[in-house]
Parts: C-alpha cells; structure tokens; sequence
C-alpha cells in the first residue's frame, strides 16, 4: 500500500487535472459568448495554473515515494502549498470571473504558495 501522503497528493492532483480538463472545455465552448475578452483570458490562465499544479501534485506524490524521511516531509509542504495555492488561486480567479464574486486578495495569496511550493519541491530534492 502506498503511504498515505503519496496517495493523497497523487489523488488531488488526479481530482485537479481532470477538473481542469472540464474548465478547459467550459471555457473554449460554453464561455466565448457569456464572458467579456478580459474575464475568459483569466478564466483560460486559471485553468492553465490549474493543470499545471495538477501535474506538479503527482509529482510530488511520486517525489515522496522515493524521497528520505526529512525531504518527503519538506515535499509533503509543497504538496500542502501546491492545494491551497490551486484552491486559493484558481479559485478565486472562477468565482470573480464567472460570479462576480471578490474574495479580497485570495488569488495573489494563492499564487505565492503555487511559488512557495516550486522553491520546496526544490529544496526537497537538494535534501534528498
């Protein structure tokens, strides 16, 4: 059985990328005619972020079956931040651009762990 970290990041990664996969679609068919030029560019750049950490969640998954104790818990961290910076960033970005809800500054909150996570998945590795 695979421990529980690398399953979990594996898994929302898996949730991520097909999600994105969806709003990928949404956004080339149903949204064109619904959503001015400025609000799809950002819907379409939120789903890019989005598939994007999709990827780099099932990285560190399969980072953290092969890592020592010390980096997988510095992984588990960039895991941690690549799914609050997916939540809080792609998020916010879909519910401003298609409900018109503002949630303050949850998308640049979001963006900075999405950078905080590259820098410890890096430092993950070098710890290895």
């Amino acid at each position: 059985m695979l421990p529980f970290w690398a399953r979990l990041w594996m898994v929302l990664g898996c949730v991520a990328g097909g999600t994105a996969v969806a709003m990928a679609a949404v956004s080339a068919h149903a949204l064109p005619a619904r959503l001015t030029p400025r609000a799809l560019a950002g819907v379409q750049g939120a789903v890019q972020m989005q598939g994007w950490h999709a990827l780099a969640l099932v990285l560190v998954g399969l980072w953290a079956l092969r890592a020592g104790p010390r980096a997988a818990a510095v992984g588990n961290v960039a895991g941690a931040c690549f799914a609050m910076g997916v939540l809080l960033f792609c998020g916010s970005v879909y519910l401003g651009d298609l409900a018109g809800l503002r949630l303050g500054p949850t998308a640049p909150a979001g963006g900075v762990l999405l950078m905080v996570g590259w820098v410890l998945l890096g430092a993950s590795v070098l710890l290895a």
